[in-house]
């Protein structure tokens, strides 16, 4: 995804016509958990244009795939008609919200701002900035560094109560941790109360999403803008998605799915999304693709007659890929994984995927006049030693950048280096690897 993009695959999807209302279709895709009364939040959705906002901190340089479910979540309310804002808590990423695992390091203003003007970029990829309802970006910074300490305590601490703060679920956990939880972190509800009260009062803002493990949070705003606004605004908190296996979504080995292509490449995003467990893949086309429920449906049928095809990770993989990076990014991803198995050109693979093919399968790293074919092939694993390479090789089983291997002691010629630096080993039809140069 590049900075400032128009997004043609975004801009081209539209909301499920065989619902009645957004309300209808959040709920039938598993993206409404919990919410303020569910009724006259219907009835607002259903109603004239209203105005709602997302918030996103810049704890780290890019969004991940949690953040996804939100920005596309901003996108169905928008088509419905309503105006969203796009809230980057320039102020609430110097503080950070807490968390299970312990106080978060603060990042220094310098830090926090860049990672705003990031962040901001990323959620312009997801929702329209034109017509009556274009969207509009906003920084709690504006706002808070024009509030000192003693108008905070006086004009918002004093609608709070401890009792009620000291309630909220990850509170309480810390609380009761070793670590406990500090002043600043426990001062965040008040941070994100305020922001819907200004938002409210600068915007007409009637509504604030995030995900239920936000729902403390989202409710101080609810509550704050009960209190000193006398209105009644609501809030919806999206379910936290996971595995089936119980593990948290976008987690790779500890490490998050970024939207960001540096980051995580376009293939290896592709290829996550394509290994995603015929269990899940169903609820995963609900709440990341704009497929309608009936096109859905079909899928969930192939899954069940024909789950060896894997139709509907491959229309996944395709459309949440499309969206995130776009649609000549994913066509190109899905070329480079074919060539990787013999059924396209492998010159034609850039770097980035080659060194993002490199990241999940085995790799080594030879000279050019080490790099004899028997010793690629044991030097990455894929065959138990030089004495099975050999074996390989003669029976026609070993392919080096998809060509059969037919002489296994002489080293690789330098002009089929890919890149110059690259060298793709494959056994059999599945078994493969990658080769540096040293």
């Amino acid at each position: 995804m590049t900075e400032n993009s128009q997004n043609p695959a975004l801009a081209g999807q539209r909301n499920d016509p065989s619902f009645e209302n957004i309300y209808q279709e959040l709920s039938w895709r598993g993206l409404i958990h919990v919410s303020t009364d569910a009724p006259a939040l219907e009835s607002a959705l259903a109603g004239p244009p209203l105005t709602y906002y997302a918030g996103f901190d810049p704890t780290a340089a890019s969004l991940h795939l949690g953040h996804l479910v939100q920005l596309l979540t901003m996108r169905r309310i928008q088509l419905a008609g309503h105006k969203p804002l796009g809230l980057v808590g320039g102020a609430t990423g110097l503080i950070g919200d807490p968390r299970e695992s312990g106080e978060r390091v603060l990042n220094t203003p310098e830090i926090v701002g860049e990672w705003v003007r990031r962040l901001q970029n990323q959620v312009r990829h997801y929702v329209s900035m034109e017509g009556a309802n274009g969207a509009q970006l906003v920084n709690n910074l504006d706002w808070w560094q024009g509030v000192g300490a003693l108008e905070m305590l006086r004009d918002i601490g004093k609608h709070f109560r401890v009792g009620t703060m000291i309630k909220k679920d990850i509170v309480a956990k810390r609380l009761n941790s070793d670590e406990g939880i500090s002043y600043t972190e426990f001062s965040y509800q008040l941070l994100q109360g305020y922001d819907f009260l200004r938002l409210h009062q600068d915007y007409g803002c009637t509504l604030q999403f995030g995900g239920s493990d936000q729902w403390g949070n989202l409710t101080a705003g609810t509550e704050l803008v009960r209190k000193a606004a006398n209105a009644q605004v609501h809030a919806l908190g999206t379910p936290l998605i996971t595995n089936s296996d119980g593990t948290k979504l976008g987690k790779s080995e500890g490490n998050a799915i970024w939207l960001d292509a540096t980051l995580c490449s376009p293939y290896a995003f592709y290829q996550y999304w394509l290994n995603t467990a015929d269990a899940d893949v169903v609820d995963r086309l609900k709440v990341f693709t704009f497929k309608t429920r009936e096109e859905i449906q079909q899928l969930a049928d192939a899954v069940r007659e024909a789950p060896f095809r894997r139709e509907a990770q491959r229309a996944l993989a395709w459309e949440v890929t499309s969206l995130v990076h776009g649609e000549a990014a994913t066509s190109k991803v899905i070329a480079a994984a074919e060539a990787l198995f013999g059924k396209g050109e492998v010159s034609e693979i850039d770097e980035a995927t080659l060194q993002a093919v490199a990241a999940e399968v085995p790799t080594a790293q030879l000279s050019a006049e080490d790099s004899t074919p028997v010793a690629l092939l044991a030097e990455t694993g894929l065959v138990s030693g030089r004495g099975e390479a050999r074996r390989a090789i003669e029976q026609g089983g070993a392919y080096i950048n998809n060509v059969k291997v037919e002489d296994g002691l002489s080293p690789v010629p330098q002009g089929n280096w890919l890149h110059g630096r690259y060298l793709l080993i494959r056994r059999g039809k599945k078994n493969l690897a990658v080769v540096t140069r040293a």
